[in-house]
């Protein structure tokens, strides 16, 4: 039998580039050769896609990779009846690639993880790991993330949503609903990831300046009211067969000195973190954990996998915080650690990805 063609799609363009970067190292390093042939597909800041087979993907002298645009360009084409990429060089007829049997988007942020790459390849009809659109558009969007688990009755924190237009038009009454939470709060871009343009604000007098620095990142932000407590992540794969979803041992993490919270540093780049797996927690709150991620997961409706993030309070309340339909499988990241804890080696566990993604017919479903 042949093997498996996989087109690993890495990348693109929004603030996490060089995370997607990192986590398509790891994960390609990892993959069973012996049944998966890979496609190295790397977008480019600016969006263009290209095929990036000599592409490094790894830190090197302190500096982050990134798809930097060199080799054949690809495009993939709105046709249902075909799998395949194409080459497409200046001056030149394009030319099929050869067809793909899956895509591994490993994309994080806006233009990746949000629905929109989704979008595209439902429209090409290719089969594809992880969620669908409208799971991927709404837990990317940690406003409406966070109406949705309300709605399901989960336990979520006070937070306030400030769209652009209402910024703009309403600013005074949104510093107002900001300022009922009580200081601390965290203001975060609504709609992005990986802690970047995240800031922790004391006090009134800071707030404009930390929600424009969100803003840079996502013109719609969210504010959440700050949660004392210990930080918690699990993480979940879509059950096999119509079983349901499984969650895996959850992590407590636990940064080096110097952060004052789980800023990109302390994830990425800080030899300092620590993940304990399982956390030092009662049986009861361990499997509470567990029993809300799959909770959190199918009320997004979401597919494939998903990491999501809780606090554990000092009063003993387990509240969630977000859902990253595609996690960083970075060296340092907690979800393939958390799988291995829970008996799923790394290669075992991108080929659970694969064979979910595999059984999922294309189109309405």
């Amino acid at each position: 039998m042949r093997k498996i063609r996989v087109a690993v799609v890495f990348g693109g363009r929004s603030s996490e580039h060089a995370i997607s970067c990192l986590t398509a190292g790891s994960v390609m390093a990892a993959i069973d050769k012996d049944h998966y042939e890979i496609v190295p597909v790397g977008i480019a800041r600016d969006g263009r896609w290209v095929l990036a087979s000599e592409q490094r993907l790894v830190i090197e002298g302190g500096r982050l990779p990134e798809v930097t645009g060199d080799g054949q360009t690809l495009a993939l084409p709105f046709d249902p009846s075909g799998n395949g990429l194409v080459v497409i060089e200046p001056g030149q007829v394009p030319r099929a690639l050869g067809d793909v049997d899956v895509v591994l988007p490993l994309l994080h942020g806006p233009y990746g993880e949000d629905g929109t790459i989704q979008g595209l390849l439902e429209l090409a009809g290719v089969r594809y790991v992880g969620a669908g659109v409208f799971a991927s558009a709404a837990s990317m969007d940690k406003g409406f993330m966070k109406v949705i688990w309300e709605g399901a009755g989960l336990p979520v924190g006070p937070y306030v949503v400030a769209g652009d237009r209402r910024w703009r038009r309403e600013r005074k009454r949104v510093v107002d609903e900001i300022k009922e939470l009580g200081w601390p709060v965290f203001v975060k871009p609504a709609r992005a990831g990986s802690s970047m343009g995240i800031s922790r604000v004391e006090a009134e007098a800071d707030l404009e300046a930390a929600v424009e620095a969100a803003r840079e990142h996502d013109r719609k932000v969210i504010v959440e009211a700050a949660i004392e407590g210990r930080e918690l992540e699990c993480g979940v794969l879509e059950g096999l067969d119509d079983e349901p979803a499984e969650a895996s041992l959850p992590a407590e993490v636990r940064v080096g000195s110097g952060h004052d919270y789980y800023d990109f540093e302390a994830k990425y780049l800080d030899e300092g973190l620590r993940l304990d797996i399982p956390p030092d927690l009662p049986a009861a709150v361990i499997e509470e954990v567990r029993k809300l991620s799959v909770q959190a997961f199918e009320a997004l409706d979401c597919e494939g996998l998903a990491r999501v993030d809780f606090f554990y309070t000092s009063d003993g309340r387990v509240v969630l915080n977000e859902i990253n339909t595609m996690p960083g499988c970075t060296p340092a990241s907690a979800f393939p650690k958390m799988w291995a804890a829970t008996g799923l080696d790394y290669p075992a566990l991108v080929d659970r990805w694969i064979r979910t993604a595999m059984r999922r017919p294309v189109g309405l479903r």
